[in-house]
């Protein structure tokens, strides 16, 4: 019987604004390894998240998207590297923008944790390879995004706000 694949998942913080961290690491893992479980990839994979600010995300986008804004999350692929070392394969880096993540809770009516949830899974989706670029991606995207956070106890969050 083959193993499934593992994920490793690396987390940090660079912005105190962000509640509980070690809850909040907690919850990205788990909605990660349920994404991980639905996406059934052979190959051991790694990810990145940053929990960080507007400040430092709006430099990013502005230095990789040329958007000198700040938005609530980004994903950063890594590519299709050749596997050539032994380890983990990277699929990339997730960072979130604490108030800009903050703000569109509050505005939802939804915690914070259930929107940084969203996020996590959202940025996930992307360095798997979704998008939401016309609205048959967008569609798919959202019905996976709301599987797996139905599987981690969480409301739909398209019927409340978008991301």
């Amino acid at each position: 019987m083959t193993m499934p694949a593992a994920l490793t998942i690396d987390i940090a913080f660079d912005d105190a604004g962000w509640p509980g961290p070690p809850a909040l690491e907690a919850l990205a893992r788990k909605v990660l390894a349920l994404a991980w479980a639905r996406a059934r990839r052979g190959a051991d994979s790694e990810v990145a998240v940053l929990f960080s600010s507007d400040e430092r995300v709006r430099g990013l986008n502005r230095d990789f998207r040329a958007q000198d804004k700040p938005t609530n999350v980004l994903s950063f692929p890594a590519g299709e590297a050749p596997a050539v070392l032994p380890g983990p394969r990277p699929l990339g880096d997730i960072v979130l923008a604490f108030e800009t993540t903050s703000c569109e809770a509050g505005e939802a009516g939804r915690a914070l944790e259930a929107h940084a949830a969203h996020l996590v899974v959202h940025g996930f989706l992307h360095l798997l390879g979704y998008d939401h670029q016309d609205d048959s991606q967008a569609a798919q995207m959202e019905r996976e995004e709301t599987l797996i956070l139905a599987e981690a106890g969480f409301d739909d969050p398209y019927r409340l706000n978008h991301v």
